[in-house]
């Protein structure tokens, strides 16, 4: 059974709860953490992954690598040329960030699930899996009626969403990798 956890986008302690299912996703001895923020930075509703992306950017360099930012979006078109020639060393985990569609009942939430994801999936494209673990951000129903609504969805939704995995990603690979107390848990990059 895939270990699953749902929680509100603007709950307070979303972010421990993250940090906490991480924790109970991660196998013992990973060295290094990768970040797939998948999402184009032109979409509003498929910007989530670029906007965490850009919040983790060089926040842990020694441990955290991110793909996908604002900048340079891990979307349809760079996805496979990015990542088909990089290999994975040993010993790494790899979190997968992606804004998704689905039940109206999770729409506003966050599903932070054990496994691989298909990017793109929900719109018909045919992408690699990607994640040992992903966070999924649900923006809207999963509604074909709904679908160009990914264009207009609140900007401020995804902003928030994404401010909220950031954290939760970072209190993670900061007391994962024994950082400092008071190392900053954000880039202040946006």
């Amino acid at each position: 059974m895939i270990s699953k956890s749902i929680i509100p986008y603007d709950q307070k302690l979303a972010p421990l709860f993250i940090r906490n299912h991480l924790f109970s996703l991660i196998p013992n001895g990973t060295q290094h953490i990768y970040v797939a923020g998948i999402g184009s930075s032109l979409i509003n509703g498929d910007s989530l992954g670029p906007f965490v992306g850009t919040l983790l950017h060089d926040m842990y360099p020694n441990h955290l690598t991110v793909f996908g930012s604002l900048q340079y979006p891990l979307d349809a078109e760079t996805f496979v040329p990015t990542l088909s020639g990089f290999s994975l060393p040993e010993n790494s985990f790899v979190i997968a960030i992606d804004s998704v569609l689905g039940p109206k009942k999770h729409v506003n939430s966050l599903v932070v699930q054990e496994g691989f994801i298909l990017p793109g999936e929900g719109l018909g494209q045919n992408l690699p899996p990607i994640g040992d673990c992903s966070i999924l951000g649900v923006v809207l129903e999963d509604n074909p009626a709904l679908e160009t609504s990914l264009f207009y969805t609140n900007l401020h939704l995804i902003y928030t969403m994404a401010q909220t995995i950031a954290r939760g990603i970072s209190l993670f690979v900061r007391q994962y990798f024994r950082y400092p107390s008071d190392q900053p848990i954000l880039s202040n990059r946006i």
